[in-house]
C-alpha cells in the first residue's frame, strides 16, 4: 500500500499482514482506511527528561508483578525482545506511558450502539457522558506535587466516568475506580445506578462485563485498562501495522454506509509490540487479549479479544491525532503534541454489534474534549473520585 491508497473490503487482502484479525473483520464489513505516510511522534519534554533522569533504576520484582525503584518516566527505556521478561516490561511501560501522567479530563462525548448488517447503523441507544477523569498519584511530571501525590499512600490512580446525561433511563449513572500499587490488591470499582438508589461494588472479574447497555467493558478502555499483575503476559513479537495516529477529522467522521460503526480517516504504518494477556481470574469474561502497542508512544492501536473458547469475540480500535491543540482554530495549547483520542469503536464480532464513541461529540460545537495534566484548572480534584460525588452528581 502507498500513501493515497484507500483500503476497502474489495482489496482487504492487500493489508492482511498489516492489521489484526479483528480490524480485518471490520474492513470486510464496510470500514475504510486512507493510507498516509508515517510521521514520528516525540515524547513530551517533561516525561522525556524524567525518563533520562531515572534511567536504569527501575527493576521488576522477582515475580514480575510490581516495579521496584520506579519514580517517573518510562520504566524500561530499552526493550530487548530476547529478554525473558520482555512482555511484562512492555506492559509496565504501557501502564506508565507518556502524556497521561498527572491527570486527564475527557468531557462532552457521546456514544451510539447498534447492529452491523451492511446498512447504516440503526442507533439503538444514544449516550452523552459528562466526564471521564483520571488522577494519577505516582509518576507525576507536570503538576505539583511531583512525582507523588501524598494524600493517599499506596494508590496508583483513580478513575471515574460520571454522570451519564443520556439516555433518560440511565441518567445520573456512572462508576468510579481506585487502583493500588500492591499487586495482590484488586481494583476497587463502584457502579452507581440512580434507578436502584444504590452503589454496587464490582468484582475484578465483573470489570470485563459490558456495562450500561454498551459493548464496552471497564477493562477495555484505551485498549486495555486492567491491572498488569492480574494477567499472564506473553510476547508475540513486533511488526509493522497500519494504525490511526495522525487523524484529521475532529470531531470524528464515520465511514459511509454500513461501515459507519467505525471512523474513516488516515492510517499510517507504525511499528508495534504484540503482547498476549491471559487473565488469572477464572471468572473473567475474556479468554485472552492481544494488544498492538505502538513502540514510540506505548499507546494501543487496537486490541483483539477472544472468548473462553479462544475464538475472536471483540476488537477495540483507537483513533488518535497528535498535535498541540485539540482544534486548529483555538483552545488550550500544549508545549508538546498530545494524543487527542478522536474516537474509539468496540465491535462485537460474534453478535455483529458495535459501540462507537466520539470524543468530543459533534453536538458540542467548539468543544475541545480533552484536557491533559491541568491540575485543578479544569475543576478536577480528589473530591470528584469519591462515592459521595458519584451519588451527588447522579441526583
Amino acid at each position: 500500500m502507498q500513501p493515497g491508497d484507500v483500503v476497502t473490503k474489495a482489496n482487504v487482502d492487500a493489508v492482511t499482514d498489516l492489521v489484526s484479525p479483528g480490524v480485518r473483520w471490520c474492513l470486510e464489513h464496510g470500514m475504510q482506511m486512507r493510507i498516509v505516510a508515517n510521521r514520528p511522534i516525540e515524547l513530551d519534554h517533561a516525561y522525556r527528561e524524567a525518563t533520562e533522569r531515572h534511567a536504569g533504576q527501575t527493576r521488576l520484582s522477582p515475580d514480575g508483578r510490581s516495579l521496584i525503584g520506579y519514580v517517573a518516566g518510562l520504566p524500561f527505556p530499552i526493550i530487548d525482545p530476547n529478554d525473558p521478561q520482555v512482555a511484562r516490561k512492555i506492559m509496565w511501560n504501557y501502564e506508565h506511558r507518556p502524556f497521561y501522567t498527572d491527570d486527564l479530563d475527557a468531557r462532552d462525548f457521546d456514544a451510539d450502539t447498534g447492529p452491523i448488517d451492511n446498512e447504516p447503523m440503526v442507533v439503538e441507544r444514544h449516550y452523552i457522558i459528562d466526564h471521564l477523569r483520571v488522577l494519577y498519584f505516582t509518576g507525576r511530571v507536570h503538576v505539583d506535587p511531583m512525582p507523588v501525590l501524598p494524600s493517599e499512600p499506596g494508590v496508583r490512580l483513580k478513575f471515574s466516568l460520571h454522570p451519564l446525561l443520556e439516555p433518560f433511563d440511565l441518567k445520573g449513572s456512572g462508576f468510579s475506580s481506585v487502583r493500588y500499587l500492591d499487586p495482590d490488591r484488586q481494583d476497587d470499582t463502584w457502579l452507581y445506578l440512580p434507578q436502584l438508589r444504590r452503589v454496587r461494588r464490582l468484582s475484578s472479574a465483573a470489570r470485563s462485563d459490558a456495562l450500561l447497555g454498551q459493548d464496552t467493558d471497564v477493562d477495555s478502555y484505551g485498549g486495555y485498562a486492567g491491572q498488569v499483575p492480574w494477567f499472564e503476559w506473553k510476547f508475540l513479537g513486533d511488526k509493522t501495522v497500519l494504525a490511526s495516529f495522525h487523524a484529521q477529522h475532529f470531531p470524528v467522521q464515520y465511514c459511509p454506509g454500513g461501515g459507519d460503526f467505525v471512523f474513516c480517516d488516515d492510517w499510517e504504518p507504525r511499528e508495534v509490540w504484540i503482547v498476549e494477556g491471559t487473565p488469572i481470574d477464572p471468572q473473567y469474561a475474556f479468554g485472552k487479549r492481544v494488544l498492538f502497542i505502538d513502540k514510540q508512544t506505548f499507546f494501543i492501536a487496537y486490541s483483539d479479544m477472544y472468548d473462553r473458547r479462544m475464538e475472536l469475540w471483540k476488537v477495540w480500535i483507537n483513533q488518535y491525532g497528535f498535535r498541540r491543540r485539540a482544534r486548529p482554530d483555538g483552545g488550550t495549547e500544549y508545549a508538546d503534541e498530545m494524543p487527542f483520542n478522536h474516537s474509539v469503536s468496540m465491535v462485537d464480532i460474534q453478535l455483529q454489534h458495535a459501540t462507537r464513541v466520539a470524543l468530543p461529540s459533534a453536538a458540542f460545537a467548539g468543544a475541545e474534549g480533552w484536557y491533559f495534566n491541568q491540575g485543578e484548572k479544569t475543576g478536577l480534584s480528589e473530591k470528584f473520585f469519591t462515592i459521595a460525588h458519584l451519588i451527588e452528581t447522579g441526583h
